[in-house]
């Protein structure tokens, strides 16, 4: 079984990372923002709460993608510009939330809480490049030392509960202000969960995973700085995350997490390195990118409502109308 000795170990280096949220509020960019929104809401007729939206700017000299060039605690003295749109919102995060499950996994390999693995490294490529929900089955029993089955008896039930909690207890750990609130505690299903996953998500589902923009937007920002878990290990992610623009458009009713998503509406030549999720009611990305110029941004965009999940010309128009900001004198 999975303990949390090691994950209370950390708590003292990290307790000093994140008092403030981690973007300094610019009101410039804020305006822009919501003048890009009501663009947005006003052509894909979105209602004011359909969507959320996490934008960050990174001003020179660039503190991300350095190859962990800054320590912790260097890194986190610096917060880039960025403005947020709804982005404390808790909102059902699709496949967003394998990237806390990434995160997790790399950190519990780092402090010897379980082993590095062939098999571990498949899943994890799997999880993130194809968003492979059975990958993250596995993921998320090694994280926490439980199975799906049958339904428990109520001792036993409380026990697993308990241990399927250890991820939300290790990034609270962490006392980021963006993660009040938030659950990562469930597995990611294609026909719904069954007998103890069924139970535990609860009977209304208000125990289904839920996250915040700006939750979202730290985390891949710690990645992208090259200080989640460690230097080495945040590029791994890194790279797992990297997307390319697809040679053909995915059939209908496919998806690939680059079309209909934020990549698309990046500029020809952008690197961009990100995680999708989608479902019948839900479309979302979160990506970091860099774009030709070498500037670097990040951007998370959450959308619900099942008119919308399918249109893929939302979330692209979104970052190319942000894109536009960016590079205009």
């Amino acid at each position: 079984m999975v303990k949390d000795d090691l994950i209370n170990k950390r708590l003292p280096r990290t307790q000093a990372l994140a008092m403030t949220t981690f973007f300094a509020p610019d009101p410039d960019l804020q305006t822009t923002l919501e003048q890009v929104l009501e663009q947005v809401r006003e052509e894909f007729a979105l209602t004011p709460t359909q969507i959320a939206v996490t934008w960050v700017v990174y001003d020179p000299p660039y503190i991300v993608n350095t190859g962990g060039a800054l320590s912790a605690d260097d890194f986190w003295r610096h917060r880039p510009r960025g403005a947020s749109y709804r982005g404390v919102e808790l909102i059902y995060p699709a496949s967003v939330v394998k990237l806390f499950y990434l995160v997790a996994t790399q950190e519990w390999v780092e402090q010897g809480m379980i082993p590095p693995s062939a098999e571990l490294d498949r899943a994890l490529k799997d999880m993130i490049v194809d968003s492979s929900n059975d990958a993250t089955s596995l993921v998320v029993d090694m994280l926490s030392g439980t199975t799906s089955g049958p339904d428990l008896p109520p001792g036993p039930f409380e026990t697993w509960c308990h241990q399927r909690n250890i991820v939300n207890r290790f990034f609270q750990s962490l006392q980021w202000p963006e993660l009040v609130g938030v659950n990562m505690n469930q597995k990611p299903w294609g026909d719904g969960p069954y007998g103890r996953e069924r139970a535990f998500v609860g009977e209304h589902y208000e125990n289904r995973n839920r996250l915040t923009t700006n939750a979202v937007a730290r985390l891949i920002h710690s990645i992208a700085g090259g200080v989640a878990v460690s230097a080495a290990r945040s590029q791994t992610m890194l790279s797992l995350m990297a997307r390319h623009q697809p040679a053909a458009r995915p059939e209908p009713g496919e998806e690939d997490q680059f079309t209909g998503f934020l990549g698309e509406g990046l500029p020809p030549g952008t690197r961009l390195y990100s995680k999708a999720g989608y479902t019948s009611k839900v479309r979302h990305d979160a990506a970091y990118f860099e774009l030709p110029s070498g500037a670097p941004g990040l951007l998370v965009a959450f959308t619900e409502g099942p008119e919308h999940s399918k249109n893929r010309q939302i979330l692209p128009q979104l970052a190319n109308l942000i894109v536009q900001h960016m590079v205009s004198p």
